[in-house]
């Protein structure tokens, strides 16, 4: 038995996205919202950027208070991804939202 885990080996594991497939570069897209006109108007705004960026990803809009918080976001609409709050608190055009896309 070696002592403070010297000798055992490292896992290594395969880079996975926030959704578990193995990918590389974007592979989730959220927007966090209430649902009002403008997390609506970055929900569209998101799905515009994605399609002309040729991604074969879904952009999904969350309203569930409970899953928003989790995210730890305090003013909507919120963009994230890969899991990652990217931007907040107001509404990206279709050309903003790509940058995180890229």
């Amino acid at each position: 038995m070696s002592l403070f885990g010297l000798g055992k080996k490292k896992e290594v594991k395969e880079p996975s996205c926030c959704c578990g497939s193995n990918v590389e570069g974007v592979c989730c897209v959220k927007v966090l919202g209430s649902g009002c006109k403008s997390c609506h108007a970055l929900y569209e705004n998101a799905k515009q950027a994605v399609s002309e960026t040729g991604l074969n990803i879904e952009v999904e809009y969350i309203t569930d208070m409970e899953k928003v918080m989790e995210y730890g976001v305090m003013s909507m609409p919120a963009l994230v991804v890969n899991d990652k709050v990217v931007a907040m608190g107001k509404v990206l055009k279709a050309e903003e939202v790509k940058k995180y896309l890229v």
